[in-house]
């Protein structure tokens, strides 16, 4: 069956980096755009950063953008987001989510698959 496990959450100070990864299984990683979405405590779902199926483009929400790289590798059907100069603001659950196709402006209702999510918490 189709799995999309997160992993790597935590606690960290501002300013400090962490990176989260997402383990899919149970369907074809390579034909799938995956994107990073996060939901903060009482705020909707919000777009982070988006890749297609074979990384040629990615689009990043403005408030990551500069901080935050998302990168897949398809042999491992894995994808990353790495975070740098992290803010409170940061503060959220994270999610990975695939798509079956790619564009700058997929909207959330379009994603066909949904992990369970890894808190990541930046707090001094």
């Amino acid at each position: 069956q189709v799995q999309l496990v997160e992993a790597g959450g935590g606690l960290v100070q501002p300013g400090e980096s962490l990176s989260v990864s997402c383990a899919a299984s149970g369907f074809t990683f390579s034909d799938f755009a995956m994107s990073w979405y996060r939901q903060a405590p009482g705020k909707g779902r919000e777009l982070v950063a988006a890749i297609s199926s074979h990384g040629s483009y990615t689009n990043y929400a403005d408030s990551v953008k500069g901080r935050f790289t998302i990168s897949r590798d398809n042999a491992k059907n894995t994808i990353y987001l790495q975070m740098h100069s992290l803010k409170p603001e940061d503060t959220a659950v994270y999610y990975c989510a695939a798509a079956d196709y790619y564009s700058d402006t997929l909207n959330i209702h379009e994603y066909k698959y949904w992990g369970q999510g890894t808190q990541v918490t930046v707090s001094s």
